[in-house]
């Protein structure tokens, strides 16, 4: 498959899980800090992103299976579906069922494309394959959590479901369009083999120790900004649109970085510069322009999308080809756990410390987290993880960089 139309592919697919989730994630906190519920009950909200954690659990049975065409389509059109039915119904309760609902049914898309890029995608293109899924995914958050957060008012509840709904099922096209080459399905406990690996101690801690400090912290920003009196328009604007091309621009330049400096290098700066974004919403305050605060949104969603970018094209090159659903989705539901669990706390901090302490904290635990990736950067040859038979047939063995 020409490197073009996979990375279409894979676009197309991130993007389909970008749009719904970015609405979720900006337009929820906001929609209850509105109606009065405490920060503690916000932060909670982010245990509705359950599935994305458990993930893991479900991936071997995608690894035994031939076909990853099929588990997409059927994927697709039922998040599609959800989105239709949701926007005939507009409460409370209805829209946290569906958040959990449609994350289920995201989490599960996951794992398969998750499986396809490590198939298919070769080494050397890595890093710019995964700027461009995240990039992907941040231009679905940018149009669900920006656009059509600022056009809430005038399109309602029903035209932003139902233009969600549209917007999965355009994304299904090139699924329904490739031609999947046949795969031998995994044979034995993938799940079992992963977790006896040699190292998956110090990479599971890595792995989770790497976003819990920018989790924890950014998990109250909206709050905050709802605080400062700010409007849902401008939110929608600042966060859901400058936030979110910032976050893309980071994912890109995230991808090229670390084919420049490699692996653990750009594990290490990026993870110094998501501290240093994050300790600068300290510095957010009711005398805060929005000039000014646009550009300390923008600088911290550039190194978020830095530092996603450089760690997800690691978890790539850390799973085996042969199980590559379930060694990608036990790594990045490692990430997620962490990042739930770390925003389910953010409230308690924030409501119990106060806004600066909190951001203080979190930018404390950021940058312990990239002196730890540093010293946990687990050194994996080629020969244990092949990209893809052909180029380990081609490439001698190496150290990963």
């Amino acid at each position: 498959m020409k490197p073009t139309r996979l990375f279409g592919l894979l676009g197309a697919l991130y993007f389909a899980q970008g749009l719904p989730f970015g609405f979720f994630t900006q337009a929820l906190p906001v929609m209850l800090r509105q109606a009065g519920v405490s920060l503690e009950g916000i932060g909670l909200t982010s245990l509705l992103a359950l599935p994305w954690a458990l993930k893991f659990l479900i991936a071997p049975r995608l690894d035994r299976t031939s076909s990853r065409r099929r588990w997409l389509l059927a994927l697709q059109l039922g998040t599609a579906a959800l989105l239709f039915v949701a926007s005939f119904v507009e409460s409370l309760p209805f829209v946290l069922v569906t958040v959990m609902l449609v994350n289920a049914f995201a989490a599960t898309q996951d794992i398969a494309t998750d499986a396809i890029a490590v198939e298919l995608v070769p080494r050397s293109l890595r890093g710019l394959a995964n700027g461009l899924q995240v990039g992907a995914y941040r231009i679905g958050m940018i149009v669900g959590g920006g656009a059509l957060l600022m056009a809430f008012d005038l399109l309602q509840w029903r035209g932003v479901f139902l233009l969600m709904s549209v917007g999965v099922l355009l994304t299904t096209l090139p699924v329904s369009r490739w031609s999947e080459a046949p795969r031998l399905p995994a044979t034995r406990a993938s799940l079992r083999a992963f977790f006896t690996r040699s190292d998956a101690l110090p990479l599971l801690t890595l792995l989770f120790v790497f976003k819990f400090g920018e989790a924890f912290g950014v998990a109250m920003l909206k709050p905050r900004l709802v605080d400062l009196g700010i409007a849902l328009p401008q939110i929608g604007l600042l966060v859901g649109t400058i936030g979110f091309v910032a976050g893309l621009v980071g994912a890109v330049l995230g991808g090229v970085l670390i084919g420049v400096i490699g692996r653990r290098r750009a594990l290490l700066g990026c993870g110094v510069t998501q501290a240093a974004a994050v300790f600068a919403y300290i510095f957010v305050t009711p005398s805060t322009s929005l000039s000014q605060l646009g550009a300390v949104i923008a600088f911290e969603h550039l190194a978020g999308g830095l530092a996603t970018a450089a760690l997800f094209t690691c978890i790539m090159d850390w799973s085996r080809h042969e199980h590559s659903a379930t060694d990608a989705t036990v790594q990045a539901s490692t990430v997620v756990i962490a990042t739930g669990l770390a925003s389910a706390l953010s409230g308690w901090s924030a409501s119990t410390f106060g806004y600066t302490t909190h951001f203080e904290l979190a930018a404390g635990l950021a940058l312990v987290a990239a002196a730890l990736a540093f010293v946990l950067f687990p050194r994996i040859t080629q020969q244990e993880f092949p990209c893809s038979p052909d180029e380990l047939a081609s490439t001698p063995a190496a150290s990963t960089p």
